[in-house]
């Protein structure tokens, strides 16, 4: 295919107000991606949009497989759908009120509040 330019899995972006860590959600526009790498304010770093990841949620937070979830800009971690969160993706296996972490399958569009 001619117009064929990359895959689209990874996507170089300016690091948001704060910076990123490595392993850290973040949003830029109506982007979300996990950070390949640390990067400060302004500088560029690579996030993962598509794939299976291990992010932080709230958490009272429950998630049942297959569930959606969102990400809270101001928290840095998964909840659930929400006004002012951000669709990411489906949880790939339940997560209880008691886990730190929830297994997210990311769904590589582009998102915006709710």
């Amino acid at each position: 295919m001619r117009n064929f330019i990359k895959p689209g899995n990874s996507l170089d972006f300016i690091a948001p107000t704060g910076g990123v860590t490595s392993g850290q959600g973040f949003v830029v526009g109506n982007f979300f991606a996990v950070a390949h790498t640390t990067a400060a304010e302004g500088e560029s770093v690579s996030g993962l949009m598509e794939g299976v990841v291990e992010l932080p949620k709230r958490l009272s937070q429950t998630f049942a497989s297959g569930g959606a979830v969102s990400w809270d800009v101001a928290a840095k971690r998964c909840d659930g759908p929400g006004s002012g969160k951000y669709p990411i993706g489906g949880a790939v296996e339940a997560a209880g009120n008691d886990a730190t972490t929830v297994i997210v399958r990311l769904n590589g569009t582009t998102t915006s509040a709710a």
